[in-house]
């Protein structure tokens, strides 16, 4: 009966691995960035630049138009025209749009890879 203990001859002929230094390690454990997902980013951000400032002018231009105090909205809910119409709040919707636009804008010019 054969001894299980004793190593194979293909066991006492493995090599062991080289010794490596931890600089190495963590250099090579971090994934390279592909071109994809580099394109995919800035698409992103491209897109998220382009909605903060579409939505930043109609929030500013939107409140100061008649349309905004004449819609079906109101006509459902006509106690809600009074808040619509008032100027502080229509100055308070245009000061949103102006930091959506302030948001998009800051984004864009911070962007990095």
């Amino acid at each position: 009966m054969p001894d299980t203990n004793v190593p194979t001859r293909a066991e006492l002929h493995e090599p062991t691995p080289p010794a490596t230094s931890t600089s190495t390690d963590s250099a090579s454990a971090t994934p390279a960035v592909s071109r994809v997902s580099i394109w995919l980013h800035r698409l992103l951000v491209l897109l998220f630049v382009f909605i903060c400032a579409a939505t930043g002018v109609l929030l500013v231009i939107l409140p100061w138009l008649p349309q905004w105090g004449d819609n079906s909205l109101l006509i459902r809910f006509p106690g809600l025209r009074p808040l619509i119409t008032h100027g502080f709040f229509r100055g308070i919707c245009s000061g949103l749009g102006l930091l959506d636009i302030w948001i998009g804008f800051s984004e864009a010019i911070h962007y990095h890879e």
